[in-house]
């Protein structure tokens, strides 16, 4: 019984220390877990602070980088602003002092390139089509060969035309804005009034029975006069006035200045006229002399060869187009020069240019060639340079200029007889003019009517505009200002308009 009892007391203290045991065992795992957790959570709260940290101090790395990067952009872009506008500057200066000859040639050069490699596009598509039509429709190659160019002609025309209009348009708005700047400030600059001069040819008597002494006694003063000063002497019903008739003005004038001598002195016979003559003939040499003297101080050129100022002189008393031919040539020198010095070109060769490009007027009507060629021949022999020579072949495209300067006197010559009142011209000529330019307009094909309008100053076109676009508008235009100037000649500046007009009509009934 005791051992039961001690044994039960055992099993109980077993039982007990097992059930202590476990609850400690359970207090310390509980308190484990706690304590893990907690370590978890702040781990975790560690953790999260530290992404913090990570991402404030990535933030502003990056806002460092980007303000490093900016600050450093910012610098480049100044660095470039200064480039661009040292560039802008150097284009600027350059700009002004290009010939507009380069632009025009720039612009005729890039025109042929292009036309050459749309020519070549052409061809090699005549070849393939050619190839082509022959193995499908068994024709010869010649057939083929015109079927295929009359459809290239047709399909490319039109691309030519946008193309002429395109590079036309970029070129000419940059050219045209520059040259009339220059244009207008060297006409500011050289604003003279302009008179017209009409070549004088009739003598004021003091009454009509000077006519009676004039004709003399059958006729022999008169006979003696017209021999003597190679001019005719015309006398007519009109009363106190006899007309001198002669194509060489300076033998009209010589004579108009012999006949005021003896109406003067009224003793009039052979002898008497002869002496007269030879008078009136030193006067003229001498205003000749003094008129071509007084032009090249005008202009301020020197050293030009005495035979050349009187040549120069001899200009006083030609015309062309009613307009004086010194004073022309004079209004030119200085046209040329202030437009030189606008572009940065050399006045005096612009200057000396323009005085000399019409002095072989002076001899046209005595030897043979055009008054360009005369000029050259003889400003060479009178040991000019050659950038005048140049300029009088080139200032009516009859060679090409050599020198920006040729281009300026020939843009003066242009612009000094385009003055308006500048030139006239006799009313047949003029009428022949007008069916002239209008016959060239209407040579084009798809043109409709042509109107010379503006004094034939302006030629209006009328094109079909079914068959013409804009494109081939501004193309047929070019083209035919083109063939004006090869086959005419005319005073001034000549202005070609084309118009295509599309009116579509409908009737409500």
């Amino acid at each position: 019984m005791t051992i039961v009892i001690a044994l039960a007391c055992a099993v109980a203290g077993l039982l007990l220390g097992y059930l202590i045991a476990k609850s400690s065992i359970e207090r310390s795992y509980r308190k484990a877990q706690k304590d893990a957790e907690s370590i978890i959570k702040k781990a975790e709260q560690e953790v999260a602070e530290l992404r913090r940290k990570a991402i404030v101090e990535a933030r502003e790395e990056a806002h460092r980088l980007r303000e490093e990067m900016e600050s450093e952009l910012r610098k480049k872009e100044q660095e470039i602003r200064a480039i661009e506008e040292r560039l802008l500057k150097r284009e600027e200066m350059l700009s002004r002092r290009e010939e507009i000859v380069e632009k025009k040639e720039t612009h005729l050069e890039s025109l042929r390139s292009q036309l050459e490699a749309a020519k070549k596009r052409i061809e090699q598509r005549e070849k393939e089509l050619d190839e082509k039509f022959t193995e499908l429709a068994g024709m010869t190659v010649e057939e083929a060969r015109k079927i295929v160019l009359e459809e290239a002609r047709n399909r490319y025309e039109h691309d030519l035309a946008l193309m002429f209009k395109q590079i036309k348009e970029r070129y000419e708005e940059e050219a045209e804005k520059e040259a009339k700047r220059i244009i207008a400030t060297a006409v500011q600059r050289y604003a003279p009034e302009y008179i017209g001069e009409i070549t004088v040819s009739t003598v004021s008597l003091p009454n009509d029975e000077m006519k009676g002494r004039i004709i003399g006694r059958e006729g022999r003063n008169i006979r003696a006069f017209e021999k003597i000063t190679g001019v005719d002497l015309v006398i007519d019903d009109t009363p106190e006035v006899v007309v001198l008739s002669s194509f060489n003005p300076i033998r009209r004038e010589i004579a108009r200045i012999t006949l005021e001598k003896l109406v003067a002195d009224g003793r009039i016979h052979p002898a008497r006229i002869e002496e007269m003559y030879e008078k009136a003939k030193q006067e003229v040499e001498k205003s000749i002399k003094e008129s071509g003297q007084e032009a090249a101080l005008k202009v301020g050129v020197t050293g030009i060869h005495p035979e050349l100022i009187k040549l120069l002189g001899k200009l006083k008393y030609r015309t062309s187009y009613g307009q004086n031919v010194l004073a022309h040539s004079i209004e030119v020198a200085q046209l040329a020069a202030l437009m030189a010095e606008e572009l940065g070109l050399d006045a005096e060769k612009a200057k000396r240019g323009g005085l000399l490009h019409d002095i072989g007027k002076a001899l046209d009507h005595e030897v043979e060639g055009s008054h360009t060629e005369i000029g050259a021949e003889i400003v060479k022999r009178y040991g000019e340079p050659d950038y005048v020579v140049n300029a009088i072949m080139s200032h009516h495209g009859e060679a090409e200029p050599s020198y920006p300067e040729s281009v300026l006197v020939a843009a003066a010559d242009a612009l000094s007889a385009a003055r308006p009142g500048a030139r006239r011209e006799d009313l047949e000529n003029y009428i022949r003019r007008l069916v002239k330019m209008e016959k060239i307009a209407m040579s084009f094909k798809n043109v409709e009517k042509a109107y010379a309008i503006q004094a034939g100053r302006e030629v209006r076109v009328i094109v079909e505009p079914d068959k013409v676009d804009d494109a081939e508008a501004d193309k047929m235009a070019y083209e035919i200002a083109k063939k004006i100037e090869e086959e005419m000649e005319y005073p001034g500046v000549l202005k070609v308009v084309v118009i295509r007009e599309k009116r579509s009509v409908a009737y409500a009934k």
